[in-house]
């Protein structure tokens, strides 16, 4: 009997494009949760004798798979300024996601270099891809989106686990359960680790219904926040005739009416497209405009750039959030705080002398760029309770408000995430910061109020569910009370301590694997 050709390498090739893709449809706002069977195709297509080239490139492509959905509104930002820079838009795409999915590659690579078989593969599988999962999140200041533990709808049972062990733990479990069933071909040992696994996921969706079904009401006293979304796309604002209509916008919602006086109105990240020091200054008609939108005691949060001085010839500009009160004497800045971890080639050029004499720091149009503030920690100001400020990207970051407390040495009662959103237009990149975002509520314990220009805004409780939302593209406020804060987690408490015993794990079982196969 003729023996059966061997299949193509191409149909490997195309499984782990599709297992890549479905993965990404997993996550929201998609919410396809069968794609997350995508880590078990991979980890099938990695077992087996083949070749380091042949592995890595499988990975590769499953990360080009995931990002090319993921991060497909990279596209918008290029929109902006479509004359000049419509045409990069397609480049940019496909250079990040062939770039970010070569950590998916390095992950395959490692994953087939320790030889690993048996059941135990399936923790060592997980280990390896959400440690390269970490070092995505933190090379070159990191860009952690859509992190496979945030696959889970943020305010879901399922998401309650980060409160536990953090986004980064939660990728392992959600890899090493999701990857589970290519194990089926291991005889009896299959099925028993199919159950093991169906029970972790079970043990973490009644930990997470529990927390919920506990969740505090809303806190007697709580301040009233309002939340402004005025609908500024983000081309609108290189427009100097539109400057006064969009101050007047949010002028407007300041202002309306509502069932109670809001205590705090938090504006998004550069609301007002001029320097702080500008439409600041005393005695300009916008400085006494936002004095007489404000109630007396009302303090209003907003994020814009502010220019300081590195020395007396080159000044430097900072992506800053401000609080403002209007006191019996006026405007008065009561709180600053300076972000910190800037967005690379869209807030800072990365290895600035080299892209400079390349030629790269022109071509991209950023210019000198902001200078990072200093380490985020809480900001206390008069007639609010504590807050860590967020600025747009810094929400990506797990921990971030952890290390802010213990660095200031007391803990916020609530997160503020100002955010420019209008760069990703009307496109899935909104939603899925959104979602991200709320994770950071889940992790800490902390409520979270989040203002963009054109959505999504929203008022998300501690347990990361969105009480009051804006849409995408909605005009209006949201006023809602201050949602409590919770006793501090155990991530609060231990960081990414569990997430480091779960690779601790994974490294064991590899090492048990090796043992048990001599």
């Amino acid at each position: 009997m003729a023996e059966r050709p061997a299949p193509s390498p191409w149909l490997f090739r195309g499984l782990s494009l599709i297992a890549g893709l479905a993965l990404a449809l997993a996550q929201p706002p998609f919410g396809f949760l069968p794609g997350l069977l995508g880590w078990a195709v991979l980890l099938a297509l990695l077992s087996g004798d083949l070749s380091l080239k042949a592995a890595f490139f499988r990975g590769w492509l499953g990360g080009v798979g995931y990002f090319a959905v993921s991060l497909w509104w990279l596209t918008e930002p290029f929109q902006v300024d479509a004359a000049n820079q419509g045409w990069m838009a397609p480049f940019a795409v496909a250079l990040v996601t062939a770039g970010m999915a070569l950590f998916w590659g390095a992950a395959a690579l490692a994953f087939r270099l320790t030889q690993v078989r048996g059941i135990l593969r399936v923790l060592v599988f997980a280990g390896v891809f959400s440690l390269v999962e970490w070092l995505r999140g933190h090379i070159l200041t990191g860009f952690p989106w859509d992190l496979p533990g945030e696959t889970w709808r943020a305010g879901s049972p399922m998401s309650q686990g980060a409160a536990l062990v953090g986004a980064y733990g939660l990728s392992w479990i959600t890899i090493a359960a999701a990857a589970t069933p290519a194990t089926l071909v291991e005889r009896w040992r299959g099925p028993v680790s199919i159950a093991l696994a169906a029970g972790a996921l079970a043990g973490l969706f009644a930990f997470g219904a529990t927390r919920l079904a506990n969740a505090p009401g809303p806190a007697p006293g709580a301040p009233i926040i309002r939340v402004v979304q005025a609908d500024v796309p983000q081309a609108s604002k290189y427009d100097p005739a539109l400057f006064n209509s969009i101050v007047t916008r949010y002028l407007v919602l300041t202002r309306r009416p509502g069932a109670r006086t809001p205590a705090i109105v938090v504006w998004p990240e550069g609301a007002i497209p001029d320097a702080m020091e500008d439409y600041l200054a005393p005695q300009t008609w916008t400085r006494e405009a936002i004095t007489d939108a404000l109630a007396p005691g009302q303090i209003l949060i907003l994020g814009g750039y502010r220019y300081g001085v590195a020395s007396a010839e080159r000044p430097v500009v900072f992506n800053s959030l401000l609080a403002l009160q209007r006191k019996a004497d006026g405007l008065t800045p009561i709180g600053l705080y300076d972000k910190f971890r800037l967005v690379p080639f869209g807030e800072f050029i990365p290895f600035d002398a080299l892209a400079t004499r390349l030629g790269i720091k022109t071509f991209v149009h950023v210019g000198d760029g902001f200078t990072p503030g200093p380490r985020p920690q809480p900001l206390r100001v008069d007639g609010a309770p504590p807050f860590q400020p967020l600025i747009c990207y810094e929400a990506l970051y797990p921990g971030f408000t952890r290390e802010g407390a213990k660095a200031a040495g007391y803990r916020p009662a609530w997160i503020v995430n100002i955010s420019n959103d209008a760069w990703f237009g009307q496109t899935s990149g909104p939603l899925q910061h959104l979602n991200i975002a709320s994770y950071r509520a889940i992790e800490e314990g902390l409520p979270m109020i989040r203002a963009t220009p054109t959505g999504v805004s929203a008022v998300i409780d501690a347990f990361g569910r969105p009480l009051k939302t804006l849409p995408e593209g909605g005009y209006g406020v949201i006023d809602a009370p201050l949602p409590p804060a919770l006793m501090p987690t155990p991530f609060a408490r231990l960081g990414d301590a569990p997430f480091w015993g779960m690779i601790g794990l994974s490294f064991l079982s590899g090492i048990a694997s090796a043992f048990f196969r001599r």
